[in-house]
């Protein structure tokens, strides 16, 4: 049973990481792993002396924070809110029409942005002129960037990322709360004493799993969204990989960016780990 499973991750996992080896090359598709020449850390060096290289952290690393405070608590304030439903209709109701944006592509989320606060035409801008205010261009704005990609990432995301945390509390045990209202504890109190305490260890695991992808601002909805007019707050690791080093064939240069991603992310889960360890929580090792 466990043959397909070590058989993917074998192939699709494992092996393709000896292609960061092209990092270190002068990687011609022609002459292979083998025959390309072997430059070092020159492609490092080139990109961290790019004008652009710290535009990118910044941008990257702000939209993250952005993700990380307000995207990550928001299942988790969600389960808990789907928690204390008693009607089970009314809650499963509500869970599939959470559930539902998962499902939907970028690109379709995107549209509907556009469709939303598009200058001309758009059911937001439409609204203000009604009202005899001036057009936002939101979609074109520096300003309006990076809350337009986390709302998306929270309206499509939340309702998926609420399964753990259901699945955790359906582990409670219902008698802690039984006495705890024995003992005048409101609904408040055997949330904030009995709930949160039980899932915190789910929380804590998430939260390292979501800092170890910190760098990743996700390709293909930054992508669509960024354009002349924001892409001063709006590229990031990811756009670039692909306009500077995939369009242009700079397959070394971009594997470089990747690697240098992936050993952030590295670092930074294995310290969120020894950190969780100190203050007495399991981690993921």
């Amino acid at each position: 049973m466990l043959l397909p499973g070590l058989l993917y991750f074998l192939i699709y996992k494992y092996v393709p990481m000896w292609g960061i080896l092209i990092a270190f090359q002068d990687y011609q598709p022609f002459l292979g792993f083998s025959g390309s020449k072997w430059v070092g850390l020159q492609h490092f060096r080139t990109f961290f002396g790019e004008e652009t290289f710290w535009l990118l952290f910044r941008n990257t690393f702000i939209l993250a924070v952005y993700n990380i405070v307000f995207f990550f608590p928001l299942p988790i304030v969600i389960a808990l809110m789907l928690n204390e439903v008693r009607k089970d209709l009314f809650k499963r109701w509500i869970q599939t029409l959470i559930y539902v944006p998962h499902f939907v592509s970028w690109v379709v989320v995107v549209g509907i942005s556009f469709i939303f606060f598009s200058t001309e035409g758009g059911i937001v801008n439409n609204a203000l002129a009604t009202m005899g205010q001036e057009p936002v261009k939101f979609l074109l704005s520096k300003d309006w960037f990076r809350t337009i990609i986390t709302s998306q990432v929270m309206w499509k995301e939340t309702g998926w990322g609420t399964i753990i945390f259901l699945a955790a509390l359906a582990g409670v045990d219902p008698g802690l709360y039984e006495a705890a209202r024995i003992d005048g504890a409101n609904r408040w109190r055997q949330m904030w004493h009995i709930t949160l305490p039980a899932i915190r260890s789910t929380i804590i695991i998430l939260l390292i799993l979501r800092i170890g992808t910190f760098l990743d601002s996700g390709f293909e909805q930054i992508f669509l969204m960024v354009n002349p007019l924001n892409r001063e707050v709006g590229e990031v690791f990811d756009t670039y990989v692909y306009t500077t080093g995939i369009s242009q064939g700079k397959f070394s240069y971009s594997t470089a960016v990747g690697v240098f991603k992936s050993i952030i992310g590295l670092i930074l889960v294995t310290s969120a780990n020894r950190l969780a360890k100190k203050f007495g929580e399991e981690g993921i090792y």
